[in-house]
């Protein structure tokens, strides 16, 4: 299982490069690294499912987070970019397939740099794809939100004309605590134990109702608005299909 599944993500991503770099030799808008994306997510067992109504231009996605897996689940269905630690930067592989993918690097100890860090998202944010951020700042088992770290939330005072915040619930139903990255596990356990689940599992996201961030006064305010709407989510349980 866990070979196969090995070299099908290989095949797709060198498929995907070649692909890439003819799209780009003709100067075109290339769809493959979101296509990539989602074949990983496909090619570790998990199918994608949404609710409601996804905001597609001019909306900045912010959204609960339990593992690696999440990246390619949310950029396969969005094609958006994230922001990273920028540790993730140095990962061998993982960092350069990042960078083709726009990702906004971040340090989350340099208190210092936070200020260049807003403004290198509010530049991310004018182009076309749009940006999701896991506020959390870490990721959990779905037993409860982590408090959220509303310093990024910055970038939307002001935000830029017409900008609107979507949160995003994200949940993997009966699954979520076995394929979530939590405690002291490494990355390469996590991604065996995730590569060798042999169970169906349908990654949900439930993209919740959108608000306008100019009408709230601070990015605290914002951050905290966007925790209550995915709380509600969470909490809602059958009413959005989910296993609590």
């Amino acid at each position: 299982m866990f070979a196969a599944r090995l070299l099908l993500m290989v095949a797709s991503l060198l498929v995907g490069l070649l692909l890439h770099n003819i799209w780009r030799l003709f100067r075109l808008p290339s769809p493959w690294p979101r296509l990539f994306l989602l074949s990983i997510s496909w090619t570790a067992g998990i199918a994608t499912a949404t609710r409601g109504e996804r905001i597609r231009k001019n909306v900045f996605y912010a959204a609960n987070h339990h593992s690696w897996i999440d990246i390619p689940v949310m950029s396969g269905v969005t094609g958006c970019t994230f922001v990273a630690n920028d540790g993730i930067e140095k990962w061998p592989l993982i960092g350069w397939l990042c960078t083709i993918n726009n990702t906004i690097f971040v340090s989350r100890e340099n208190r210092l740099s936070v200020g260049d860090q807003v403004d290198d998202l509010r530049e991310a944010m004018s182009g076309d794809q749009p940006v999701t951020i896991f506020p959390e700042g870490t990721t959990h088992d779905g037993s409860g939100l982590l408090p959220f770290k509303p310093s990024l939330f910055a970038a939307l005072v002001p935000p830029p004309k017409g900008m609107l915040v979507q949160p995003v619930f994200l949940s993997y139903g009966e699954h979520t605590r076995r394929l979530s990255w939590v405690g002291e596990e490494g990355i390469v356990e996590n991604f065996w134990r995730i590569m060798t689940y042999v169970m169906p599992v349908t990654a949900t996201l439930h993209f919740l109702e959108p608000f306008d961030p100019s009408h709230y006064p601070d990015r605290k305010a914002i951050s905290a608005e966007v925790r209550h709407r995915i709380a509600e989510a969470m909490q809602a349980g059958d009413r959005y299909g989910r296993d609590v």
